[in-house]
């Protein structure tokens, strides 16, 4: 039973608003950098392994650690560290967009105390959301293991992405369904990076992600939000 709740909320059409977002992608592809599969999966690996790793995946981390610890305080000044660190509105908003959403759903499909003082605190503009941490406190409350959450969340961010990509490249489905099993051992071996990063690795990132991501606003035409 476990699995199927988790495979419902990691569908890439779990109905969040994901699918909106590129996360700067498409600055890429309208430079003419992302083509084909080969040149979207070189960008995935560099946004997983330069960006998401130090990010969303180690904030899944922590919310875990800080939950054992009973330092709930502690998730909420992440929720405040994710959000103001990353420095390009369009994926500032769109990360808060998307964590708002899901906890919404998420309290339409299950009781969870913690989502519901997150919720009350966005209400009341004390916390921003995100959907590492939204992700984080759900399957936590449906006691997964914090090593089975990094990989379903960073399954379902792939997932969508590529899925992004299918649309917009664009690719066939077979194309993106490859790909996307191409990047499971991948997975393992991020998931070993985030179990090992220290403290002072938190936030970490690159120039060439983050300019493509304020980039993505002065684009003449988009598919995406962000």
């Amino acid at each position: 039973m476990k699995i199927l709740n988790v495979m419902q909320i990691c569908d890439s059409n779990f109905p969040v608003g994901s699918f909106n977002h590129s996360f700067g992608m498409e600055t890429y592809l309208r430079d003419g950098d992302i083509k084909d599969t080969k040149t979207l999966k070189i960008w995935l690996l560099s946004y997983l392994r330069y960006q998401f790793i130090y990010n969303d995946g180690f904030a899944i981390r922590i919310v875990f650690e800080k939950l054992k610890e009973n330092k709930r305080d502690e998730i909420w000044k992440l929720d405040r560290k994710l959000t103001v660190q990353n420095t390009s509105k369009e994926s500032r908003d769109g990360a808060k967009l998307v964590g708002q959403r899901m906890i919404k759903t998420y309290l339409e499909l299950y009781d969870v105390p913690l989502l519901k003082e997150y919720e009350e605190r966005i209400r009341k503009k004390i916390s921003f959301g995100h959907p590492a941490i939204a992700t984080a406190i759900l399957l936590n409350y449906l006691e997964i293991s914090l090593e089975d959450t990094i990989l379903y969340y960073m399954y379902s961010t792939i997932s969508t992405l590529i899925q992004n990509g299918v649309r917009a490249i664009p690719l066939g489905q077979k194309d993106g369904l490859i790909l996307m099993q191409k990047f499971f051992p991948i997975f393992q071996k991020l998931l070993a990076e985030i179990m090992s990063l220290k403290d002072e690795d938190f936030g970490l990132t690159v120039p060439g992600l983050e300019i493509s991501q304020i980039n993505h606003e002065e684009l003449i035409f988009r598919l995406f939000m962000s």
